[in-house]
């Protein structure tokens, strides 16, 4: 799973002209599930983007996550994460999770979010989304949870 974080000001999803999520100061996380991706990388992904260390302290220090400052969750499914890039002018997107397999983890994603955290919007999964936010920083960053080796 790919969770692609950027600390915000504020952000929304606007599909359609309708506002469907909208956070204040928080993180906006762009969602991907990759081929072999399983319910145990979602997890592991919210639990390492509930705990990552990307607000200020008193010192000035990234020492706060989201759930210490209780800030929003705005979580966006973008498959185009896992796209291969090495080679041509046009990606690839073999490495994303077939779209069924792709909702069923952002579903899940989404579930556990709300069950451990306060203020979770989403963007719609498979729509054709607009997304605007105010990247504070900027601060974004790459995390990623990749199936156990077997």
């Amino acid at each position: 799973m790919i969770g692609l974080l950027q600390r915000v000001r504020k952000a929304d999803v606007v599909v359609e002209g309708e506002q469907v999520g909208a956070i204040g100061a928080g993180l906006m996380v762009l969602v991907c599930a990759e081929r072999g991706d399983t319910v145990r990388e979602a997890d592991g992904l919210l639990t390492k983007l509930l705990a990552y260390r990307v607000f200020a302290d008193e010192a000035g220090k990234m020492n706060r996550s989201v759930t210490d400052v209780l800030g929003g969750l705005l979580l966006v499914p973008q498959f185009t994460l896992a796209a291969d890039t090495r080679s041509g002018t046009r990606p690839s997107f073999t490495p994303a999770a077939p779209p069924a397999e792709g909702k069923h983890l952002f579903d899940h994603f989404v579930t556990q979010a709300k069950a451990r955290h306060g203020v979770v919007e989403t963007g719609r999964f498979g729509a054709d989304m607009q997304v605007s936010l105010t990247n504070d920083g900027p601060v974004t960053f790459w995390l990623q949870v990749k199936p156990a080796a077997t």
